[in-house]
């Protein structure tokens, strides 16, 4: 088959072919004419290198400490993983590899990942026990019963995860930050009718 000249009749032979197994608009009829015929014109050459990219910023300036910066776009934020994911479709190793990026460059400015990391701890994530991954809890810590609660011949509750039952002070320290609002759904009580 001979590249150097384009023929038209095999660009309609191919476009025939495919309208036979697929439905498509007018619009779309003239855009898949045109693909067919500039992929048949460029048959035998060589591919077309990508133009080297300009990075936004310098590598070296796009980790600071309160943010980071997307070497695409200049986009500066606390994070990029969802930045990239969303306004350039890329995945964190296609962002590395697309810039040439070291595996362990940082997508997170250090700052929140410092913060972050110090909620947790101050939440007991991440310590290990002796019961497996989750946190050991103290046996001698009880807790804090307020004065209008009985304390004799109740039942104390059980925790509802092992992480929840910490010491005292955790658990103060806990409860005075406001909670997230609960995702599950809430099961709601419908009163009776009347009946008349």
């Amino acid at each position: 088959m001979s590249t150097g000249k384009n023929d038209p009749h095999l660009t309609s032979k191919i476009v025939t072919s495919y309208l036979h197994h697929s439905r498509l608009t007018a619009n779309e009829l003239s855009a898949l004419v045109v693909t067919v015929h500039q992929a048949i014109s460029q048959l035998g050459q060589p591919p077309v290198q990508e133009q080297p990219r300009t990075p936004a910023v310098s590598i070296r300036r796009s980790v600071q400490k309160d943010y980071v910066v997307c070497l695409d776009c200049g986009f500066r934020g606390k994070s990029l993983r969802r930045h990239i994911g969303m306004r350039h479709g890329l995945s964190r190793d296609e962002y590395l590899q697309r810039w040439g990026l070291r595996t362990d460059h940082r997508l997170t400015a250090p700052a929140y990942s410092e913060r972050r990391s110090a909620l947790a701890r101050a939440l007991g994530l991440g310590k290990i026990g002796k019961r497996g991954g989750r946190a050991a809890t103290s046996a001698a810590a009880p807790l804090p019963v307020g004065p209008d609660q009985k304390s004799g011949g109740t039942r104390a509750r059980k925790p509802r995860s092992r992480s929840r039952s910490k010491s005292a002070t955790v658990v103060n320290e806990a409860t005075a930050a406001p909670l997230p609002a609960s995702r599950g759904r809430r099961r709601s009580r419908i009163a009776p009718l009347p009946l008349e």
